[in-house]
């Protein structure tokens, strides 16, 4: 009874520290796709941040197979679940700024909530294409996995 409960834990543990250290390398490999990215956008003086360069590079990595969804799922999840606590600092910031916000305020407002239907708009687009494009690899699989039975 004992050894089968410290068998458990040590598995439980075992797989804790596994999907952490999962986790751990895939959010490094990330901001390391980030942090070239950023550096490429400064050295060509693009006129996008790094952000979108790193993101568009992952995107076709993505696409072509260089990199498995698998790959960067965890550490994506994980930065995406913990989203929030990064824009602490800027709030702390906006706090600085009272004077700024009394006078300009409503245009401060507009610009974001304008900013915000824009991304919301793109990104059902973005999810919209992209489930399309999922449907139609899925039904030239199934298609093609047909054609060969046959054959």
């Amino acid at each position: 009874m004992i050894a089968h409960l410290f068998t458990t834990k040590a598995s439980q543990l075992a797989g804790y520290v596994t999907r952490t250290g999962r986790i751990v390398v895939q959010a490094a490999l990330l901001a390391g796709l980030w942090f070239v990215a950023d550096a490429l956008a400064r050295a060509m003086h693009l006129p996008v941040p790094g952000g979108v360069v790193g993101l568009a590079a992952l995107l076709a990595l993505l696409f072509s197979g260089g990199v498995a969804p698998r790959w960067v799922k965890a550490g994506a999840d994980w930065l995406l679940s913990d989203m929030l606590l990064f824009f602490i600092p800027a709030a702390v910031a906006a706090v600085q700024y009272g004077g700024l916000f009394r006078a300009d305020g409503w245009r401060l407002a507009l610009v974001v909530v304008g900013g915000t239907l824009m991304v919301m708009v793109s990104v059902a687009f973005a999810v919209e294409q992209a489930a399309r494009l999922e449907r139609r690899l899925a039904l030239r699989r199934v298609q093609y996995a047909r054609h060969h039975v046959r054959a």
